[in-house]
Order: C-alpha cells, then structure tokens, then sequence
C-alpha cells in the first residue's frame, strides 16, 4: 500500500511541474516565443512550437493522473525532457546561454549547469513515474477516495505556492527596472561619496566596500550578467588588465542572482582570485544608478566615485586606462619621482 501512495505522489508532483510549465508559458507567450527562437529553433517554426509546447505540457500533466493513460503520459513527459536536455547541452558546449522561459516570467533565467541538474531530477522522476505507472496499474483506484482526493488537493496547493513565490520573485525584478529608471540619470556625480554595500562572495562569506578599498588604489566594480555574452567577453580580458594595473586598480566582478551559479561563471572567465560579489536583489545596481551590464564604477582610495559610469565593455576598457593612468600619476608624485605616461 505504501509503494501505491508513492506512486500516486509521484505522479501528481511530475503533473504540477508540467501543468506550471504550460501554465507559464501560456501567461508569457511574449518571452516563450523569444526563449524558443534563442533555442535555435527555425524561424517559420517559432510561433508553432510556442503554441504546441505549452499544449503538450497541459496535456501531459492531465494525462498522467489516469491510470490508463498515465504510462504514455511518462514516457512523453521522458521524450520531451530528454530533447530539451541534448539542446541545452549543445547550447553551453557552444558558450550560449539564452534565457530559459521553463516556467514563463517566473523561471526567466539563463541556462547552467543547475539546467542540467534540475533536468536530470525530473528525468528521473518522469521515468520513475513511467516505470511505476506500469508496475502498479490500478493506482488510484486502490487507494481510499478520501486519500487520493486530499493528495492531489496537496499537490495543487503546492503547485500554488510554488507559482505564487515565483511571481513574488518576478514582481521584485521589476520594481527593481522601475526604480532604476526613475532615478534620473544614470551613474552617481563624480566626487560623491560611494554608497556602501555588502554583498555574498562566491568563495565564501560577505566582503563590503572598506573590505576592497586599498590605500592608492582605484577601485573598479564591474556589473556584469551571467547570460551576458559582452560582460564574457570583458570578464574574460580583466584576469590580464589586472596584473597590468596591479598598483594602482583593484578590480571587483558584481553580479545578479545566484551564488553557485556566479561561482561556475567566474570559473569558466577564468577570473582567478578577482573577487566576484553576488547581489541579492540589485542592491548595489540600485546604489550606483547602474542600469545594465557590462558596466563599470571607478572608486577612488578615498571612496569616493572617480568617473560617470561606463556603459559597455568599450567604456570599461577605458576606465581601466583612466584609472591605471590617474593611478600611477598619484603615485609618482606621492614618492616625489617621475613616471612615464602609460601608453
């Protein structure tokens, strides 16, 4: 009796992830259709399969509460996992990662490798349920009413919370893009005091602003996204900008959402030991009047903003030459000696 009531928990709960998929999707289709292009699919294609998947999902998820269709249920719900696995896998080994629509507005996040692990889960939950739903052909018929009834009523309000923490989270983004556009122009006036933050670091624990300030040195914070292509590009130089400026810039990678995922993301950069610092909810965009990435803040020593903000890795390139050649100028004088312009 207990393998029964785990089957029928497991086909609810494989039921509420494809029914909020399509669910999603449906109330999004705007970023679906862009999710799906950025998939590569054929353009002619696109608008179909932004109907149909979302279809197919609804129609999974109804499927597998009968017992008679509940197999067939499982082994599509298999089929369409797997396909969508092999594209995300071709997509990172090409260095993409396009936002994810999975779930709509609510899961609108660049693929990673926490892609690939959550896809492996419900792959093995999909053929769990698939194998069980065969196995045990008469749940939930075997089951008392009163229990199966009072699950799937579980399941449905799990689904719920789930979708309503989701549009919480979606709602925060976008308070957080209305403030920032409602803040007047961009970047904070030269010679203003820096705000302070403390922000997670992804080798552990917080680092805050008096933390990155070094005597004679410039401080550089660089905004940068995950699923940005340019912010890779520039993240990829700084590891060399670095050891170039070493005396007179101290460098900071700034990012946006999940800490394990900055983490793999500084990695791939090759980074080093250049700090990356993870906001929570655009905190510390919100301070400086950053408004998209890649951006850069230069800080002076005494912690006070340098420069306007460099929008584009063009820009920070720039403000890395400003700063490297403010830097050595600073300190040339402060030793009383004479040190040839940078070039």
């Amino acid at each position: 009796m207990a393998i029964d009531y785990g089957v029928w928990v497991a086909r609810l709960g494989l039921a509420v992830v494809f029914g909020l998929s399509a669910f999603g999707k449906l109330g999004d289709l705007s970023g679906a259709r862009k999710a799906v292009g950025e998939f590569g699919v054929p353009l002619r294609w696109v608008p179909a399969v932004t109907w149909v998947l979302p279809m197919l999902e609804a129609s999974i998820a109804v499927a597998l509460l009968p017992r008679w269709t509940a197999p067939w249920a499982g082994a599509l719900a298999v089929l369409l996992l797997m396909v969508f696995t092999l594209a995300v896998l071709r997509l990172l080994r090409q260095g993409k990662r396009p936002v994810c629509s999975c779930f709509g507005a609510v899961g609108a996040t660049p693929i990673g490798p926490r892609t690939l692990v959550r896809n492996g889960l419900m792959l093995a939950l999909a053929a769990t349920v698939t194998a069980a739903s065969i196995a045990r052909p008469r749940v939930p018929a075997a089951l008392p009413v009163d229990h199966t009834v009072g699950l799937t009523i579980l399941a449905v309000l799990a689904g719920y919370l789930f979708w309503l923490t989701g549009e919480l989270l979606a709602l925060r983004r976008r308070l957080d893009q209305q403030v920032l556009s409602t803040l007047g122009g961009e970047g904070l006036p030269v010679g203003a005091v820096a705000p302070e933050f403390e922000l997670l670091r992804t080798g552990g624990g917080r680092t805050d602003l008096a933390e990155l300030l070094s005597p004679g040195r410039h401080l550089l914070l660089v905004f940068v996204h995950p699923g940005c292509e340019m912010c890779a590009a520039l993240a990829r130089e700084l590891p060399r900008w670095r050891s170039r400026t070493s005396e007179a810039l101290t460098i900071a990678v700034l990012g946006n959402g999940d800490v394990a995922e900055h983490a793999v993301w500084g990695e791939r950069q090759a980074l080093g030991d250049i700090p990356v610092l993870v906001q929570q909810g655009n905190e510390a965009a919100l301070r400086y009047r950053v408004r998209g990435t890649p951006s850069g803040v230069l800080i002076s020593a005494d912690g006070r903003v340098a420069a306007p903000v460099a929008r584009g890795a063009m820009a920070v390139r720039d403000l890395i030459v400003q700063a490297k050649r403010t830097g050595l100028q600073s300190n040339s004088h402060g030793n009383g000696q004479t040190v040839p312009e940078p070039r």
